[in-house]
């Protein structure tokens, strides 16, 4: 896989004046393996200047006390990374609607069900969090290296945070991708499987915030997102969920059972057998 962004590679850069030894050591030993694993330049952190190196790439994996991606250049964005214990997650976690929650409803979670969840899809976890911290025992797939690397150093800082440690605790991210590693998933095997697919966009002017734009340029369109469908519905014991855009066709013209919408995006539910 070549990483990407705006059409010059990606660039990884290791931050060489992190204070902690432990996490210096680890920050130093991840950066060199996504470079060397994806055949990506290295370089530290100092000499990382936006306008020098504009021309060399436009986006930086960087390994710091945080793992973020940050768009490079005069008018680049801020960075993007996965952060379980800043205070928008946590703001939704303590103020939101609990399990009244559209992804809540959508799963089944209700007085006496806790179902165990699959997330297939699981870019930057939000869901997966607010679903842990409902109860839920979360099981997450990600197919793409840059996004895997920044949810994996999300729930290691998760795990540390007491604010969040409890809940990170029932998250459980497995670094493969999810249809190659289907078939070694046995039928069933979990209450309900979740699915949230990158849906390209029609145009700019539907993107919303800009991290998600980097987002997007970083990650692109799953475009073989219908091929999710069969491997998660036989995985699910009682439904598979797959969020959609508003406007979006059904994932493998598969018509749900039933479903849940809001504003913009809503919840295609198939259901397979009541809990």
């Amino acid at each position: 896989m070549t990483l990407m962004y705006q059409n010059q590679p990606l660039l990884v850069v290791f931050d060489d004046q992190i204070a902690e030894v432990e996490t210096y050591q680890l920050m130093r030993q991840q950066a060199e393996s996504f470079a060397h694993d994806y055949s990506l330049s290295l370089s530290a952190l100092q000499h990382l200047h936006r306008r020098a190196l504009s021309d060399e790439a436009s986006c930086a994996l960087v390994f710091s006390d945080s793992v973020y991606i940050q768009p490079l250049g005069k008018k680049a964005s801020g960075p993007v990374e996965v952060s379980f214990s800043g205070n928008a997650m946590l703001h939704r976690l303590r103020h939101g609607g609990g399990k009244g929650e559209q992804v809540a409803k959508a799963v089944g979670l209700k007085k006496g069900v806790t179902p165990t969840v699959l997330d297939a899809t699981a870019g930057l976890g939000r869901d997966a969090l607010i679903l842990a911290a409902l109860g839920c025992e979360v099981t997450l797939f990600e197919r793409h290296p840059v996004v895997r690397a920044l949810l994996k150093d999300g729930i290691r800082r998760g795990s540390q945070s007491s604010e969040v440690a409890e809940v990170v605790s029932r998250l459980t991210l497995v670094e493969e991708d999810f249809l190659e590693a289907s078939d070694e998933l046995k039928d069933e095997s979990y209450d309900v499987v979740y699915l949230d697919p990158m849906f390209p966009e029609r145009s700019k002017s539907a993107m919303v915030k800009k991290e998600m734009r980097v987002f997007k340029d970083v990650v692109g369109g799953d475009l073989d997102s219908n091929n999710l469908f069969a491997p998660a519905h036989r995985i699910a014991k009682h439904r598979l969920v797959v969020k959609r855009p508003k406007l979006a066709p059904f994932l493998a013209d598969k018509a749900p059972s039933h479903q849940l919408k809001g504003k913009s995006g809503r919840f295609d539910i198939y259901t397979k057998k009541a809990f």
